[in-house]
């Protein structure tokens, strides 16, 4: 039998635990490892923060977005631009130093000559099953799905549809979304619109489903409730559920808006959704087939997704005020103005929210029913879209500033 002296054998040993650390906590997708904004349990994230403290490491990213980071055991990853270049890429930084180890340009010219002045060219965020990254980008009037290694080598790349929207030339939204061994995209707009699912290693098709031909810019996500796994969905007038195995619809219900952007959230046996064009709501859906409405309001959180948890839901709308409601009743159990205009989603760690609106601010408060209460408020760069990560008691944050006379979109970890 062979021996393995005594220093390696704990390496190896220590290399082994660290690993399944990271796994355990790792925010490898859109919404993060429950796909509803919660973090895992045991985080104490840092509640203040500032550019000189409580700062673990800041990188300069090079490009644009506002896609949010994710964490994939030792690894940060995240999409940007290069709009003079026209050129997306995905970036790969080392999550104990910030050191970037890899940039992969992913695509080449065809970017849309027209977008909302508040989108960008890498706006969807990342997915990760641990062993490949998932990026979709708009490119040459389609969405392009590439699949790439953790070493930032690619393993394939498909044209996922079409995506040529006439009506509102705002750009794209939507973040791939994992379900067993495909990768969901969504891609909605004024004609052959879809929602289609990929093989996770072949990029091969496993289902399409046509939309409607009406704009819309929601990230799906697929949520155990009701006994089922269910694809949960917002847009096109409707608030609606599909098998996530075939893309099959599973119930529907109206919905007072055509268009929304957030992400569906759920607790217990009701999921909620909010949107904004042409009419603004929140509504509350049973979610076992019965089409039974529990209530709505007249809310509008449009870009942002909301968060629900131990029987409440939260959120924050487009003008800033943070709303608590019980979530199976819908009655307001607070309200507060934050202040600044938001586009980013709230995220839940240790008890308490962060949110982040867009001069880059972001607000720390508890996820307490009873009242409101604010612990912080805290200033990074002079612009804020993307959503933090929270894992290892860590927040990766990306923001950007003007400090220099140049926008510069820097990624943050934040940590005591």
């Amino acid at each position: 039998m062979r021996c393995f002296p005594r220093q390696i054998v704990l390496t190896l040993l220590f290399c082994l635990l660290a690993s399944s650390l990271f796994a355990a906590d790792d925010w490898r997708v859109w919404r993060g490892p429950t796909g509803n904004g919660v973090a895992a349990a045991g985080q104490t994230p840092p509640v203040k923060w500032s550019e000189t403290e409580n700062i673990h490491w800041k990188t300069p990213l090079p490009g644009r977005g506002h896609a949010s980071p994710i964490v994939v055991n030792d690894r940060v990853l995240i999409a940007t631009a290069d709009e003079s270049q026209e050129i997306q890429s995905v970036v790969c930084l080392a999550r104990d130093s910030g050191k970037i180890l890899w940039k992969t340009d992913v695509n080449r010219g065809g970017f849309a000559p027209k977008i909302h002045q508040k989108n960008t060219h890498a706006s969807p965020t990342l997915a990760s099953n641990g062993e490949l990254v998932f990026a979709a980008f708009p490119h040459h009037e389609s969405i392009q799905l590439t699949a790439l290694d953790l070493d930032g080598k690619q393993r394939w790349q498909i044209r996922a549809g079409g995506f040529l929207p006439r009506a509102y030339q705002f750009g794209y939204g939507p973040s791939p979304l994992l379900y067993e061994n495909t990768v969901i995209v969504a891609a909605e707009y004024e004609k052959n619109g879809y929602l289609a699912a990929f093989d996770q290693q072949t990029g091969k098709e496993v289902w399409r489903l046509d939309r409607p031909d009406k704009i819309n810019f929601s990230t799906p996500i697929v949520a155990r409730i009701a006994g089922r796994d269910q694809l949960l969905h917002s847009g096109n007038s409707r608030v609606a559920s599909f098998d996530p195995r075939n893309g099959r619809e599973i119930w529907s219900v109206p919905a007072p808006w055509i268009v929304s952007c957030g992400t569906m959230v759920w607790d217990q046996e009701l999921v909620f959704a909010s949107g904004g064009f042409p009419t603004k709501g929140t509504i509350a859906v049973k979610a076992d087939g019965s089409d039974k409405v529990a209530w709505t309001n007249r809310v509008k959180c449009y870009e942002q997704s909301m968060l629900a948890a131990n029987g409440y839901l939260y959120a924050v709308d487009d003008n800033g005020i943070a709303y608590c409601w019980d979530a199976q009743t819908g009655k307001e159990m607070w309200k507060y103005r934050l202040g600044g205009k938001v586009s980013s989603s709230l995220v839940l760690a240790n008890g308490n929210l962060y949110l982040t609106n867009e001069r880059g601010t972001t607000f720390v408060f508890r996820s307490n029913p009873q009242k409101f209460e604010l612990l912080a408020e805290n200033q990074l760069g002079d612009e804020g879209f993307a959503s933090p990560a929270i894992c290892g008691s860590q927040i990766f944050h990306r923001a950007a500033g003007r400090a220099s006379g140049k926008r510069q979109d820097m990624l943050y970890c934040i940590g005591k």
